[in-house]
């Protein structure tokens, strides 16, 4: 069989990789582990979890187009030749990804840290996108399974792989890394995340962030915060394997700092030094600590050995991610005179609050309009978790928010303190605040709506998105 050059697994190599056994002969372009999301070529891989057996949807990814099923048992109705069977299939799948991280020759680049990771992941790739053939993790996919299905993913003729290691716990990192085995490793910033599944506390997180550094070999790169204050610490555990240490910051002896920047409400305007080299640069996405992860995306394109000038002009192009700061503008009945809404939805930290914050006070509101923060609980905080939703009433009155609304036992810590003309409503969970908000929001406003993903702050986004039709049903009422 003649391999096709989009192939990425034929059906002896998958079975090689896995140790499985393969009776039918085909080509597999992608790896699909959702039968709702299935496309024509793909290889569906069963997956057993806690919301479903993936053989169960065997015959049906089968039917939209997979050219095979990697499975641990025979489907009945599916023919011998349109399986690879396995022991395990999350195994089959991290059997895959070693398999194809072996066979690559990329530069490949793996990130972590408290807060950062994905912006920065996107930027990576839009960077080194405009270098070669750049394979990068999907959307958030930095998980025990995340991570292995986008590295069986990459194909053999990948430049560049970039990827995404998270972590909720200790010792979650170190076989993602194994996996990854980063020439060049990020860490974004190390901030209580999760803090409260660490008996160490902050010294918990430094150490489990550390873990990225248990794939490398000697020799490769460590690209480190210098502003934040477990630089040392992670440095000394780096250099300990021989990992070479870089740094990035707004610390002036960084190996990348910033020279000048202008921040706005619609971008950046940066000069930066990389490893001694200029570079101008524009940011869409405003903010001072998309700028640092900027600073640290352009490093490790230098230390991969390609063109940092080419590299940073790209950035011009990387826009928000929903969930993420995406901003919108949505009708609010009057002509030139929105509502914007800043969605950063997906998650929150006491970091991660302050920067959004930061980025609200850029942004102007229109004609009679109010600055509007919509905040959900950020949870995994632990024990200060009370105080640390206390701790926003001051960053929110420097960031001149107008109003705040708020859900969720934590956050009712911070409705409590706010000052009576800036205390909004509050409301025990997001479905609840999400029937009330869009009733007082007028033209002008600008909202920002941010909590952890466990408080489903997207609740709060899908009814200010849908305003423009409750507006249009009451014009025809």
């Amino acid at each position: 069989m003649t391999r096709s050059s989009n192939t990425i697994w034929t059906a002896k190599e998958a079975a090689q990789a896995t140790n499985g056994s393969v009776a039918g002969e085909w080509q597999a372009q992608a790896i699909s582990i959702d039968s709702r999301s299935v496309e024509k070529g793909d290889l569906f891989v069963a997956l057993i979890g806690d919301n479903g057996d993936g053989h169960d949807y065997v015959k049906m990814a089968l039917d939209q187009g997979a050219v095979a099923a990697l499975v641990s048992r025979e489907v009945e109705g599916v023919p011998a030749e349109r399986l690879l069977i396995v022991e395990d299939t999350l195994r089959g799948m991290q059997d895959l990804a070693k398999a194809s991280r072996a066979r690559v020759s990329a530069k490949v680049i793996g990130i972590t840290g408290s807060v950062g990771k994905t912006g920065t992941k996107e930027m990576l790739a839009t960077a080194f996108a405009s270098q070669g053939q750049t394979h990068a993790s999907i959307k958030s996919y930095n998980n025990h399974w995340g991570v292995p299905f986008t590295l069986s993913n990459m194909h053999p003729g990948t430049d560049y792989g970039v990827f995404e290691m998270g972590m909720n716990h200790a010792n979650e990192i170190t076989p993602l890394s194994q996996m990854v085995k980063p020439d060049i490793s990020i860490v974004t910033t190390i901030a209580p995340v999760h803090i409260g599944n660490f008996e160490h506390g902050i010294d918990g997180i430094v150490s489990a962030k550390a873990e990225i550094f248990d794939g490398m070999k000697a020799g490769s790169v460590a690209i480190l915060n210098a502003d934040i204050e477990p630089f040392e610490t992670l440095k000394q555990r780096a250099e300990d394997k021989g990992i070479i240490v870089h740094s990035f910051g707004e610390t002036k002896d960084a190996d990348a700092t910033i020279l000048d920047c202008l921040e706005a409400a619609n971008g950046t305007r940066v000069t930066a030094e990389i490893l001694g080299e200029k570079v101008s640069f524009t940011l869409q996405i405003p903010g001072r600590h998309i700028v640092c992860n900027a600073l640290a995306v352009l490093l490790a394109v230098k230390v991969a050995g390609a063109d940092i000038q080419k590299a940073a002009k790209s950035l011009a192009q990387q826009e928000a991610i929903i969930g993420r700061g995406k901003r919108e503008y949505i009708d609010s009945g009057v002509a030139d005179n929105p509502i914007t809404l800043i969605d950063e939805s997906y998650n929150a930290s006491p970091a991660a609050m302050n920067a959004a914050f930061k980025v609200l006070a850029l942004i102007d509101p229109g004609r009679g309009g109010r600055r509007i923060a919509i905040l959900g609980d950020m949870l995994e905080l632990g024990d200060g978790s009370a105080d640390m939703h206390s701790d926003l009433a001051l960053p929110l009155k420097a960031a001149n928010v107008d109003l705040v609304y708020t859900c969720g036992k934590y956050m009712k810590k911070l409705h409590e303190i706010l000052p009576a003309n800036q205390r909004g409503e509050h409301r025990d969970t997001s479905k609840e605040l999400a029937q009330i908000v869009p009733d007082v929001l007028i033209p002008g406003d600008v909202v920002m709506v941010k909590g952890s993903l466990g408080s489903k702050m997207g609740l709060v986004v899908e009814a200010l998105r849908s305003l423009p039709q409750i507006l249009k049903k009451e014009k025809q009422d």
